[in-house]
Formats: C-alpha cells, sequence, structure tokens
C-alpha cells in the first residue's frame, strides 16, 4: 500500500511545484507582456543583492562582490528574436535552392 502512495505523493508534491512556480511567475508579470516582464526583471534585480547579502550575513559566508554587467538582456532577446525569425522566412526559398542542387547532384550521377 506504502509503496504506491510514494509516486503519488511525488507527482502530487511536484505538480504543485510546478503549479507555483507558474503562479508567482504570472503573479510578477513574466508571463505579460514586454514591459511587464522588463519591469519585474528591475524590481529582482534591486531586491536580490540584498536579500543575498542578508543570508549571507545570516550564515556567515563571505562572497564576493557581484560585478556591474552593461548587458540588456531583453535587448539580447529581440536580437536572437529577430534572427529565428529572419531564418524561418528564407527556409522555403533555400530549400527550394538545396532541393534543386540536389537534384542537379543525383542527375549527374546517373548519368
Amino acid at each position: 500500500m506504502a509503496a504506491r502512495l510514494v509516486p503519488v505523493a511525488k507527482f502530487v508534491i511536484k505538480g504543485s511545484l510546478a503549479g507555483a512556480a507558474v503562479y508567482v511567475a504570472y503573479d510578477q508579470g513574466l508571463l505579460g507582456s514586454g514591459t511587464q516582464g522588463a519591469e519585474a526583471l528591475k524590481k529582482a534585480q534591486a531586491a536580490l543583492p540584498p536579500a543575498i547579502q542578508e543570508w549571507t550575513s545570516y550564515l556567515g559566508w563571505e562572497l564576493p562582490p557581484t560585478p556591474k554587467f552593461d548587458f540588456s538582456l531583453s535587448d539580447s532577446w529581440n536580437k536572437g528574436v529577430q534572427s529565428v525569425m529572419s531564418a524561418l522566412s528564407v527556409a522555403p526559398a533555400r530549400a527550394c535552392e538545396y532541393t534543386v542542387e540536389g537534384w542537379k547532384y543525383v542527375k549527374d550521377l546517373v548519368k
């Protein structure tokens, strides 16, 4: 009986953790528009260093200072999305070109 309950309990715990993660992401605005996501990122960047400092002092650890990056995650994300969309937009033409080249190659082999 207990052997059958362990997998069910694992499933319920994992499912509730996943649901809680989705709820928190939605509640913080990460699943909303781009501006809501940018605001949530700014809030996290402002709140995380003091929280980490508090926990490290509580645990007695000493961490090196965090480096300052001049890096925009949203710009990198947008660049990646643009690259993927660009590749997808030329995919049919490229597939046609590669098909023509393949047929020419096969015809040359058969001759």
